[in-house]
């Protein structure tokens, strides 16, 4: 048998279809085992606009508890007491542990957003995939003829030639039709890897975390053993606040209640000393004046002691009437500090409103902070803005924060520093 010419032969076409194939599946692959175990743990985000509101708040987050560590460890820094040098270093590594948690949040948000275009990147890819792919296998199987077919055609050579011409010709229009394709499979790589980077770096900032809380929890640790000689007074002042607890009708008297005990303190800590009996009878005793007793500062230097989302806005009407405060959504477990420098004047259990804290501050000012899973401070603590006072619940956590001047509702977002 006479050998066919070389243009006798069937051509095979190139497979636009299977390479681009090859290259979606491996662009829209899903997130390897340990990326989406990483992810997985984050909050469910209903939107793309949810998930990029929930990354700004966590950038504004970050920036403020980054600027406030840095400001806390330099007074740690310089400060002379002990006492006082390690105040600030908690506060230092609470605000730290508020860093992380924020980057935590910046990494799981970016994720669903990365997510989410990917779900739509697959959806866009199966719309103009299917006619490319019609196309392109429809091609394939007219330039795979079977030789022998080709054989017993006398015109063989002629209709391999045209049908070689006409393949040539299609080609260009099957790689303009698939030029968007591959600028999707390009784009689907690139989110691939940006999952992977923000994956690496969630687990980094979930691995500060836990070590920043082992410094926190060692330090709080020394704090108790160095206040044990006071523990007689704290004691008596824990007493009597729970037995105000006990007496007060709801959580407005008690706090009404601890105003007043404050502003008995500042009064008897501004009363003048002892004064020295006169030399000799009748002599006319002099007492200077100490003027007005005054409680500090009008202003305060005030912090949201937890960062989340706001579900209850300050005045919004409730099963109970208008909120006297602020209810935050923060992530389960977050770090609570102290809202501004003061004294803890409850810390405990009260009915119907979990766990709470009370801050007393200067100035006639009252933090109040309602739905603590843990509580790290005692009734009679002295704190600076930032010490750590608890933790929010494991579990859905909803934390109230209200601040009162004089005992009356002050909306805690205009207070801001």
């Amino acid at each position: 048998m006479r050998a066919l010419p070389p243009a006798s032969l069937p051509y095979t076409a190139p497979n636009p279809s299977r390479l681009l194939l090859a290259g979606v599946a491996l662009a829209l692959a899903p997130v390897a085992a340990w990326q989406w175990a990483a992810a997985v743990d984050g909050p469910a985000y209903q939107s793309t606009g949810e998930a990029g509101s929930a990354l700004r708040q966590a950038q504004a987050s970050l920036a403020d508890a980054q600027g406030r560590a840095d400001k806390l460890e330099a007074a740690a820094r310089t400060a002379t007491a002990a006492a006082d040098r390690t105040a600030q270093a908690a506060a230092a590594i609470a605000a730290r542990i508020q860093q992380s948690e924020a980057e935590i949040r910046m990494s799981e948000a970016r994720i669903a957003l990365i997510e989410r275009e990917r779900a739509d990147l697959r959806r866009r890819i199966a719309v103009r995939q299917e006619p490319v792919v019609r196309l392109t296998g429809a091609l394939e199987l007219i330039a795979r003829r079977p030789l022998a077919f080709s054989l017993l055609r006398a015109d063989s050579l002629r209709d391999t030639v045209y049908l070689r011409a006409v393949l040539e010709t299609m080609l260009p229009e099957v790689r303009r039709r698939t030029a968007t394709l591959r600028s999707a499979v390009t784009r689907g790589h690139a989110l691939q890897e940006q999952a992977r980077g923000e994956a690496n770096r969630l687990r980094a900032s979930r691995s500060g975390l836990d070590e920043r809380r082992q410094q926190l929890a060692a330090l709080e640790s020394r704090q108790r053993i160095a206040s044990r000689a006071a523990s007689g007074t704290a004691s008596r002042e824990a007493d009597h606040a729970l037995a105000l607890a006990e007496e007060t009708r709801d959580l407005t008297a008690l706090m009404a209640q601890l105003g007043r005990d404050g502003k008995m303190r500042d009064m008897l800590s501004a009363l003048p000393g002892p004064v020295q009996r006169p030399d000799r009878p009748g002599a006319v005793l002099m007492v200077e004046d100490a003027g007005p007793i005054a409680r500090g500062e009008a202003q305060l230097a005030w912090i949201l002691p937890v960062s989340g989302r706001v579900t209850t806005g300050f005045g919004e009407a409730g099963p109970t009437g208008p909120s006297q405060g602020l209810v935050l959504a923060p992530v389960a477990s977050a770090q609570i500090v102290a809202p501004a420098a003061g004294r803890i004047a409850f810390a405990g259990a009260y009915r119907g409103f979990g766990q709470i804290v009370i801050v007393e501050h200067a100035g006639g000012w009252t933090s109040l902070v309602t739905g603590l899973g843990r509580i790290d401070a005692g009734v009679g603590d002295k704190v600076v803005q930032g010490s750590p006072i608890g933790i929010a619940a494991p579990a859905r956590p909803l934390v109230t924060v209200e601040l009162r001047k004089d005992g009356v509702p002050v909306n805690p977002l205009a207070a801001l520093r």
